[in-house]
């Protein structure tokens, strides 16, 4: 068996991104909170639906929180690939809240496209001002860090900020038109927007628990780099799959000539998993077969 793995400790910048994930997340729960009241005080349901959207926001970020402090976690006897998963999970439970609420923000608004009622238009503008700069301190406090999670997270506020980018020029527009349907238009275009990417985030989630092969790691490249290997005759029993989108696994078995010696086995693990791990392979497990041995092990296919 030949395994690998990569770490590295950063403590300092650990320490930040904990911190700016936690500036992050009481701002955009707190601000939400204001959405809400504002949104009822202004009769906007575009507000509504941003507050919505702010809330699945928070939620995500308290996760990526919590994952970041925890991500030099251990393996366990019961999680023997340690806490990665944990993060597909709260992505998970994160795109189904945004749904519901998207699903729950359509009910409510699409009717008021047929019917507009008038909105307080000052207020939307006041409240999207204000949103603009809270969502956008906290993109570029994230967008001086690192992390996986921290990216993630900003490209969330990018989001919220081009949201209330669009409700402020809304506001702008029924202040002088009078066009209330605006108001709805704005909330619908927002919550397909939402949609949009709740789908995209639920198919690559479902593609990391059902143990997918990555987009950009298909099985045919992982073969080539194997049978590259010098002394690698053939390559079979192949399962590649990621843990959480990033850190990626492999397994194969690979066959050498019956007079291979001790020490070309070694080298020939050796070789298959520092080219995996060039090419994005995070964990390799190998096991070598003789020509004339077969594969003991193998699934019946």
């Amino acid at each position: 068996m030949g395994h690998d793995h990569s770490h590295a400790g950063h403590q300092h910048s650990h320490g930040e991104s904990t911190k700016n994930l936690g500036i992050a997340f009481f701002l955009n729960l707190g601000f939400a909170i204001i959405e809400i009241i504002g949104g009822l005080w202004t009769n906007s349901v575009a507000i509504i639906s941003d507050a919505v959207h702010d809330f699945g926001d928070a939620f995500s970020i308290g996760v990526s929180f919590f994952l970041e402090r925890y991500s030099k976690k251990k393996r366990t006897v019961t999680f023997t690939y340690g806490y990665k998963r944990f993060s597909t999970l709260g992505a998970l439970i994160n795109s189904i809240v945004l749904l519901v609420g998207s699903i729950f923000v359509f009910m409510e608004t699409i009717p008021r496209l047929f019917h507009p009622v008038p909105v307080n238009y000052s207020g939307m503008m006041w409240l999207a001002v204000a949103g603009l700069a809270v969502n956008g301190f906290a993109a570029l406090r994230l967008m001086k860090g690192n992390s996986i999670s921290q990216r993630a997270v900003m490209l969330h506020l990018l989001e919220d900020v081009l949201g209330w980018l669009a409700v402020l020029i809304g506001s702008v527009i029924i202040r002088y038109t009078e066009w209330y349907f605006i108001d709805p238009l704005l909330s619908i275009c927002i919550g397909i927007f939402i949609l949009t990417n709740v789908c995209r985030n639920l198919y690559a989630i479902f593609r990391i628990l059902l143990q997918a092969t990555p987009d950009h790691m298909p099985e045919d490249k992982v073969k080539t780099i194997l049978q590259e290997v010098p002394g690698v005759k053939e390559v079979h029993d192949l399962h590649v799959w990621t843990l959480d989108g990033e850190k990626n696994i492999a397994s194969a078995h690979l066959i050498v000539a019956d007079d291979t010696s001790r020490e070309e086995v070694i080298r020939v693990k050796h070789d298959a998993v520092d080219r995996l791990k060039e090419a994005g392979i995070d964990h390799l497990t190998v096991e070598i077969e003789y020509e004339t041995e077969g594969c003991y092990s193998c699934p019946v296919e």
